[in-house]
């Protein structure tokens, strides 16, 4: 199948904007509301159906494949500032979970991490195998210190014709502020401005 974006071939973009403006409870959001945003590319597998001890065809141009999904994250959140992220994958069926994990790594990550703004802290991961309409909970943590409880959050999205058994769905997934009203007390997002993340 012909590679249609830097050495892989993507069948479908998607991509999910959500504000929130009050809580569960009807509260007013407490300053801006909340800006979530997912973005997913399902990507043909090259290695569906057999076994190989090296996954180069997907590693390789991974920081390209980020460096798209910094710049969709971006223009999607417009004149927000994207403080919170994760990143999660769908494997086909006939593919590894090893398959989606190796679109996920660092190389993809760290181009993304760039277009936000930075970020100090490791970027928050889940996937597993499945097929159409598998259901995801992208998780989301603050992007410099992963102990800010008020950016613990998630996501769900689940793709009705993805992924086929030889393709990978690729998540990423952003919020421009933490929870609304969330009081549970621990580390504030302003105390770790200058930090180094782990705090």
């Amino acid at each position: 199948m012909k590679a249609n974006l830097h050495g892989y071939h993507v069948r479908k973009w998607l991509a999910f904007v959500e504000d929130t403006l009050a809580n569960e409870t009807g509260e007013l959001a407490d300053g801006e509301p909340v800006r979530k945003v997912l973005l997913g590319a399902v990507v043909k597998n090259p290695y569906a159906g057999k076994f190989s001890a090296n996954l180069d065809k997907l590693v390789e141009n991974s920081s390209k494949l980020g460096a798209e999904f910094g710049r969709r994250l971006v223009d999607l959140a417009g004149k927000n500032e994207i403080v919170s992220y994760g990143k999660a994958c769908v494997v086909g069926t006939q593919g590894e979970y090893e398959h989606g994990n190796a679109l996920v790594t660092a190389a993809f990550a760290d181009p993304v991490r760039n277009a936000v703004g930075g970020g100090k802290s490791w970027i928050p991961s889940t996937g597993k195998i499945g097929g159409p309409g598998t259901t995801i909970d992208v998780p989301l943590a603050h992007k410099n210190a992963l102990y800010v409880r008020s950016h613990y959050d998630t996501i769900t999205v689940a793709l009705v014709d993805a992924p086929l058994p030889d393709e990978i769905v690729v998540l990423f997934a952003s919020a421009t502020r933490g929870r609304l009203h969330a009081r549970l007390g621990g580390l504030k997002a302003e105390d770790v401005v200058g930090q180094d993340g782990l705090h």
